[in-house]
């Protein structure tokens, strides 16, 4: 099999299995081999039972010596157990509705057990444990464990990609041929078939060094493509425009690093070349007011600007916001979302196009195909880690090169900025208005709920408003392990909150919510109209609500911190006194020592480098990082001298070939484009 052979013709797949393949971003036999294991299981090492962790996924191995015949329980499933033992303890072991698992062990053999183990320190117990023989762990000592997706379980793409190791044709070779013994590293197709089915440390740790490179140098090498386009095409050309009347117009005093950053945009946007730069501050650092500095320079060069939210709550916020800061200069600010109603979008469309609108603000709606504007010179992008590359360069195309500016109010260390962002010049804001206090923050346990609600109690009677941020939507019976235990706001609403708060008035905020929904919810809020709003993260980016005084965040254990920081920005935006509240059973001293952190800790920034240090780079390439490629395998903290190389290199191929056009490097261009095709496939 060829690597661009499609999925389906895979042994075992098949066209229904190649529609969730496709979740996954996964299309053809190349995908799925590149498609890597997150981690894996490590059979070499097994855990003496009094040693295994509790509350921990580990491998023991251990001795059958008694079973026990199936058992029926109260709705019809049935239970069986058996017993296993080893110098240090026992350990008793259960499958729900699978009697075959224990049927299948034999008394007074050995196998390896993988799971959860609970109990105490010689009585370890064991639900559902995957069984493995001495046999079947000496062929495979290491058993991966893949990104999975609804419907498509780890096990179920193991075996697909053991299929198709078997049948593809070798993977060919994208690194320029001298980068292999300059490195010592393994060739393409040998560090794949190592990656999958490692049969030892060294020989994974060969791969994965070999294939992390490979991934950060085609990452580097698509980030500058894009910014030596961007750089060859002439902009919206700008004459400079001082910004004393729209400072002088605001009836506060903006802080010098916004002064700083405007000032940085608007040399840009006067510049030959199209601005590309990234705003990135911490929560409540006053980036709209940055933009709105941008729009009113394009403004007075005879430009149209462009502003795209993520969401249509944020988007409205937006409009709001920067009409104040643009009416004072008669600019007019259309609002444009894809829940509005067709005549009302009409004839905001007709605006645009007639340029009777000078800034136009909205979701994806902005970068459909029927919008047309007169003049598009200035675009920006809010909350850059939300949108594509793609999607960034279609707000872009709405105009011949305008200047684009992306927002983010993610706070990334340096070296991730530079890879995350290689494509933009980057301002920092580093400094928050003054009159804003530090949020109080404190991390609490559930018995300390009731305590929590007398206080939610006394704030809503000082005439303050209330968050409650929950996990989920809903509950649910077919839950990841764990699950059960999180808590839901469908379900926090009426069984919590209402209960501990029976005279208050409350709201439900979450995404499967319609967008007018959530529009009439937030607004009543805003307004007043509710004194508690319980909700999943839908609220996290950019909501403002100058009286709310108090975040709740129930199982903070879930979060990054940087996401648990973002939450906590959006109190305290009146100048007043306010408290963040993270609610944990979880005993992990790991995570105690986190959320003790946050709580002393106000610095976007070093909480940042805190959760990569301890966390990994999860949150910033894992579901949210929608800005560029997912990084499979590369860990960013870990992995420094491997980018260094790779960003190195990929800067010495551009400068003998800018645009990849030589033949030996058509493949590695096929490869940046193929990862760049597959950022937006969720």
């Amino acid at each position: 099999m060829k690597p661009d052979t499609p999925i389906q013709y895979v042994k075992g797949v098949g066209p229904k299995l190649a529609e969730r393949f496709a979740r996954l971003g996964i299309a053809t036999v190349g995908d799925l081999l590149c498609h890597y294991p997150r981690r894996y299981i490590d059979y070499s090492q097994p855990s003496p039972i009094a040693e295994a962790s509790s509350g921990t996924d580990v491998v023991i191995k251990a001795e059958v010596c008694a079973k026990k015949g199936a058992v029926r329980l109260p709705g019809g499933r049935t239970m069986v157990q058996a017993t296993a033992a080893d110098d240090t303890g026992t350990l008793t072991l259960t499958w729900f509705n699978t009697h075959f698992m224990a049927d299948k062990l034999l008394l007074g053999e050995e196998y390896y057990f993988e799971g959860r183990a609970k109990g105490a320190l010689s009585r370890r117990e064991m639900a559902n444990p995957i069984v493995r023989t001495r046999a079947e762990v000496e062929r495979k000592p290491f058993v991966a464990v893949y990104p999975q997706t609804e419907g498509l379980a780890s096990g179920q793409i193991a075996r697909c990609v053991e299929n198709a190791l078997a049948a593809a044709d070798p993977l060919p070779e994208p690194l320029p041929p001298d980068y292999l013994p300059r490195f010592r590293m393994p060739d393409k197709w040998t560090a794949v078939k190592n990656i999958h089915h490692p049969s030892s440390p060294q020989a994974l740790a060969a791969a994965r060094r070999r294939l992390v490179f490979e991934e950060l140098f085609t990452l580097q090498i698509g980030l500058s493509l894009l910014k030596s386009r961007g750089a060859v095409k002439s902009g919206a050309p700008m004459k400079p425009t001082g910004l004393t009347p729209f400072w002088d117009s605001l009836p506060f005093s903006p802080t010098g690093a916004q002064r700083r950053a405007a000032a940085e945009i608007c040399a840009d946007m006067a510049a030959k070349r199209p601005m590309n730069r990234l705003l990135q501050g911490d929560v409540g650092s006053g980036k709209t007011l940055v933009a709105a500095a941008g729009v009113y320079m394009a403004a007075k060069n005879g430009y149209q600007s462009a502003l795209m939210a993520p969401t249509e709550i944020l988007a409205a916020q937006h409009a709001a916001t920067l009409q104040t800061f643009l009416e004072p200069f008669g600019l007019r600010v259309a609002l444009l979302t894809g829940g509005m109603k067709a005549a009302q979008k009409r004839t905001t469309l007709a605006a645009i196009a007639a340029h009777e609108a000078d800034l136009v603000v909205g979701t994806h709606a902005v970068i459909s195909s029927g919008v047309e504007f007169a003049k598009l010179g200035f675009a920006v992008v809010d909350e850059q880690h939300r949108f594509g590359v793609r999607q960034r360069g279609l707000l872009a195309d709405k105009s011949i090169a305008p200047h684009v500016l992306v927002m983010s109010a993610t706070p990334i260390p340096r070296t991730l900025g530079l890879l995350m962002y290689g494509d933009l010049d980057i301002s920092i804001l580093d400094e928050l208005p003054p009159g804003r206090l530090p949020v109080k923050t404190y991390a609490v346990t559930g018995k300390k709920r009731r305590d929590m609600y007398h206080f939610l109690d006394d704030q809503i009677d000082k005439g303050h408003q209330v968050y409650i941020v929950c996990p989920r939507v809903e509950e649910s019976d077919t839950e990841a392990p764990g699950a059960a235990d999180l808590q839901a706001v469908t379900s926090y609403l009426t069984d919590v909150a209402q209960a501990l708060l029976p005279h208050r008035r409350i709201g439900l905020m979450h995404g499967k919510l319609k967008p007018k929904e959530k529009a009439a919810v937030m607004d009543a809020f805003k307004q007043g109209e509710l004194d508690v709003l319980v909700s999943t993260t839908v609220i996290e980016v950019g909501v403002d609500v100058p009286n709310a005084t108090v975040m709740v965040i129930e199982n903070a254990e879930r979060y990054g911190l940087s996401a648990l920081h973002q939450l906590r920005g959006r109190v305290g935006r009146g100048g007043g006194e306010a408290y963040c509240i993270l609610i944990s059973d979880h005993t992990g001293e790991a995570v105690r020592d986190r959320l003790r952190f946050l709580c002393h800790t106000q610095d976007g920034f070093e909480i940042a480098k805190y959760d990569l240090e301890t966390r990994g780079p999860g949150d910033f390439f894992g579901d949210r990082q929608h800005g560029l490629p997912t990084l499979q395998l590369a860990d960013l903290m870990g992995d420094t001298r491997t980018l260094e190389a790779a960003q190195k290199c990929a800067h010495e191929l551009l400068e003998e070939d800018p645009k990849l056009s030589a033949p030996e490097h058509s493949l590695l261009a096929a490869q940046v484009s193929h990862l760049f095709e597959r950022t937006t496939f969720n």
